[in-house]
């Protein structure tokens, strides 16, 4: 195992779906991740929330192999909200309200004893404090970063000298499309990787998944869920097992890489099967690995990439 360190957005939510409406939740880029790659490495959490932030989920998080003493509690501040709604066949969400209260203030700091962890993974926020985050880093063999519409629109100088600065970038199609210019997804893989990183993850939601690798290519379809109740952090989640996977075994070749997106797209299936993080923090390494076998069997493969 390797070191693994996450820093994103750490929230509360209130989410609207057709199962229901779940107020207040724990949510946020970095909280989901972390969940889900500490089913498979040890994490190191960066973050920052509000005075309001409630204890009971900082209990939450510490019952799994998560390190928080990078979790600044800003007195005078209020933790990041988010309200949002989903439409009924899920394939919409409609934001309600964001308050970004914490998060529009100065990034967090990387405590000294974490400043030398070897994979690092920049969860969505402002391009600017991913660039400050690395900044601060001084030993990452593996950089993967996340982004969203909101930068590529309205931050794009920033958000390109991160993509010079990584090593991977997960994005979802329509991302790829607005960033490139480009409706092919591999042709928008193709000139991702032009801009920077070695490699790049195209997630296509509930039609699976594609790797780009330094010219190879690997696709996945979704694992087949019957039932989804809230997709709220599943991007997130599966970044975090896709990450998980690579630092559990220090490994970055394309055969690591596959098999990482494999983890990712089981943990992710997890996720939307309850409202917030009901599930991936009850999960166990075991319960994963046994949804991994099927799915392997649905699809009719070994993996041997």
């Amino acid at each position: 195992m390797s070191s693994l360190l996450v820093t994103g957005s750490i929230a509360l939510d209130t989410v609207e779906t057709p199962s229901g409406k779940a107020e207040n939740q724990l949510g946020g880029s970095a909280t989901y991740f972390s969940l889900a790659g500490s089913i498979l490495n040890p994490v190191r959490l960066v973050g920052v929330v509000g005075e309001d932030f409630p204890k009971e989920y900082t209990n939450l998080l510490a019952k799994s192999p998560i390190d928080l003493q990078g979790i600044e509690v800003r007195k005078g501040s209020k933790t990041f909200r988010w309200h949002g709604r989903y439409s009924e066949d899920m394939n919409n969400r409609t934001t309600i309200s964001v308050a970004l209260n914490v998060l529009g203030e100065h990034g967090p700091k990387i405590p000294d004893k974490f400043k030398d962890s070897q994979h690092i993974f920049l969860a969505n926020s402002d391009p600017a404090l991913q660039l400050e985050f690395l900044d601060q880093l001084t030993s990452p063999k593996l950089i993967v970063c996340d982004t969203m519409d909101l930068w590529i629109e309205h931050n794009r100088q920033n958000l390109l000298e991160v993509l010079q600065r990584v090593d991977g970038v997960v994005l979802n199609d329509s991302e790829s499309r607005l960033l490139t210019g480009e409706t092919n997804i591999l042709t928008a893989a193709q000139i991702v990787c032009q801009l920077g990183p070695k490699f790049v993850v195209i997630k296509k939601g509930e039609h699976g998944a594609m790797l780009f690798s330094e010219g190879a290519i690997f696709l996945l379809p979704a694992y087949p869920t019957q039932k989804v109740v809230d997709p709220t952090g599943a991007g997130d989640s599966f970044a975090g097992g896709f990450m998980g996977y690579l630092a559990s075994v220090d490994q970055t070749d394309f055969q690591a890489q596959a098999q990482a997106l494999v983890y990712g797209t089981i943990i992710a299936s997890f996720t939307v099967e309850s409202f917030s993080l009901d599930a991936i923090s009850k999960i166990k390494r075991q319960d994963v690995d046994r949804r991994r076998m099927d799915f392997l069997k649905m699809i009719g493969t070994t993996l041997n990439v």
